[in-house]
């Protein structure tokens, strides 16, 4: 039986001291930072600076164009509208009873906002490839109310301003807005330079408002790619003007569409927060909804039983062996890919669970031998990456191309891993740039039941208790364990770019996004933005020292308008981090 001694319990209550509760922000954790104790004020005067210019605070100011300043002003707004309309009073915190914000008697004031850009930016800076893109910061706030932001680019800027909003609170009178914590000293960097979401908004459709504010929470939580799983055999919800036909029979509703207009204000949406926006087309499998406007290039379209033909219905692959694919492609791309690449470095090919069988039903092939099928796949995938090339596009593909398929990949193509085990060994082990989203620890979907029904009888007790796939459910603690590099070489880690959660839609719609997202990919931000080794401890980052600052960051996603989920009872968000920690 496991219990806590009287002993050991007063044990972590005089330990715990030494490692006082952490309320003071900062998610995802700053690879260097030291923290005062003195109060300071913000108000709405505050002189800002942008190498050495000055920069009116504007309410709800928008980027006029891409550029450096531009961008900047506009993070400014973001940043101080956010702390004077948060309206986060900590109480909740703190005990009840506690003291826990300062006296108004005594009030000493920031006075300046001092940013330094130290180089220009690159033309990739707002669409680049992993690593292009120097985010990094140093932030320093005097105990005498100075303000000094330094970075090299203006995304670098973005982020320090992320971490400044987190050193800020909303007194309970209402009109004073204070940090506890001067003086402060950060210097920051991410570890990884890929740290994303992949959103499927083919088996749920999203609407603008749910996606831009996903892009918001992302910003707020130093995440910096969001993968739009667009199309896939359930629904195209894409409009392409050249084919109107796709989305206008291929959609659920005419309703449930993204036109060019929102693809662009998306994309642009996000590359003024620093969050690049790419797409998905999944091909040659998942792809069946292109046969309602299409039917003469899919095979195994809603062929039952489905789970011959795919992992889940309606099924349906492109025709390996047919020249009209290849030029159904050309023409969607022709369209397609001029309105993404101003904003987007890469262009994902999907490439996942293609079934051998769907290929027995095509005229062209009738087969499902893999001797057969892997030199069209082959020529397939060769000639679809050349046009995402000349479009200026990289490409990225699901793992089962290069390890299933054995397909031979140019060197910049990027390759997603989701099967986890020994995957991301294996695809650094040949070379390959990897993006990790191992669905052991990072599908955010899992644990919560199949989206399939069951017949009575014997199919039915079979079924019992109706769990998913991919269950149990990830939770905080679970994503917050992974390392993407765990057991591999220093040459192999140095070619995973990072990776992402995944929000595969089966089961979540705009009613549950929020609360099944976040605050758990705010989690894996901060393994992919911080690592999982604390610099300063060289130990594994803990939960007891993440909680806290976790349950703090959720606090201020919700006053935010995010529907973020608890992590634990309102008791331990109230109390120290010792007094929920299972011990023995």
């Amino acid at each position: 039986m496991l219990f806590q001694t009287p002993s050991l319990v007063s044990a972590l209550c005089f330990l715990y001291p030494l490692f006082p509760h952490p309320v003071a922000a900062v998610w995802p954790a700053p690879q260097k930072i030291t923290k005062g104790d003195a109060v300071l004020y913000l108000n709405q005067n505050i002189e800002v600076t942008y190498n050495g210019a000055f920069i009116p605070y504007t309410y709800g100011y928008t980027p006029s164009g891409f550029n450096s300043k531009e961008i900047v002003q506009a993070g400014i707004s973001r940043a101080l509208t956010g702390i004077f309309n948060s309206k986060f009073v900590p109480w909740i915190l703190h005990k009840p009873g506690a003291k826990y914000e300062p006296d108004l008697s005594e009030q000493e004031w920031l006075k300046t906002l001092e940013i330094i850009q130290t180089a220009e930016d690159d033309p990739s800076a707002f669409k680049p490839l992993a690593g292009e893109v120097d985010e990094s910061y140093n932030l320093t706030l005097s105990e005498t109310g100075e303000v000094k932001l330094t970075a090299v680019s203006s995304i670098g800027v973005l982020r320090g301003l992320e971490t400044f909003t987190q050193l800020f609170y909303q007194h309970s009178t209402g009109t004073f807005w204070y940090t506890p914590y001067a003086p402060v000293s950060i210097q920051d960097s991410p570890k990884f330079p890929h740290r994303g979401i992949l959103l499927d908004t083919a088996r749920h459709f999203f609407p603008l408002e749910d996606i831009l504010r996903t892009i918001d929470a992302m910003s707020w939580s130093k995440l910096n790619r969001l993968h739009v799983h667009v199309t896939d055999s359930q629904s195209w919800p894409l409009v392409i003007p050249s084919m109107p036909e796709l989305s206008e029979k291929g959609a659920y509703h005419p309703s449930e569409t993204y036109s060019p207009e929102d693809i662009e204000k998306i994309q642009k949406y996000g590359a003024y927060r620093g969050v690049q926006v790419y797409f998905e087309i999944d091909m040659p499998g998942h792809i069946g909804s292109v046969s309602l406007s299409h039917p003469e290039l899919i095979v195994a379209y809603n062929e039952q039983p489905y789970h011959w033909w795919c992992a889940q219905p309606p099924c349906g692959a492109f025709k390996l062996n047919n020249t009209a694919v290849d030029e159904f492609l050309e023409k969607l791309f022709d369209d397609f890919f001029p309105r993404i690449e101003p904003y987007s470095a890469y262009f994902h090919t999907g490439g996942d669970e293609l079934n051998k069988n769907d290929s027995m039903l095509d005229e062209g092939i009738r087969s499902n031998s893999s001797e057969v099928l892997q030199p069209l796949l082959q020529k397939f995938i060769d000639a679809q990456h050349k046009r995402v090339r000349e479009a200026g596009l990289t490409p990225v593909v699901w793992e089962e191309i290069p390890l299933e398929w054995n397909v031979t990949l140019g060197e910049e193509v990027v390759v997603q891993a989701w099967l986890g085990g020994s995957t991301v060994k294996k695809l650094t082990g040949k070379g390959h740039r990897v993006i990790d989203s191992n669905y052991n620890f990072w599908y955010l979907d899992c644990g919560r039941g199949q989206w399939i029904t069951w017949e009575n009888g014997l199919p039915f007790r079979t079924g019992y208790p109706f769990n998913d796939w991919c269950g149990p459910t990830k939770s905080w603690g679970l994503i917050y364990s992974h390392d993407p590099t765990a057991n591999l070489t220093a040459e192999e880690a140095k070619l995973v770019l990072g990776g992402e959660v995944a929000v595969w839609s089966e089961t979540i719609d705009p009613m549950n996004l929020d609360s099944i997202v976040w605050p758990r990919a705010s989690v894996a931000g901060e393994v992919l933005w911080s690592g999982r080794i604390d610099e300063n401890t060289g130990q594994n980052r803990s939960q007891i020292e993440a909680f806290p600052r976790l349950t703090e960051f959720r606090e201020r996603l919700v006053k935010k308008g995010v529907r973020a989920s608890p992590i634990t009872q309102e008791f331990c968000v109230q109390g120290e981090p010792w007094e929920c920690e299972f011990a023995m």
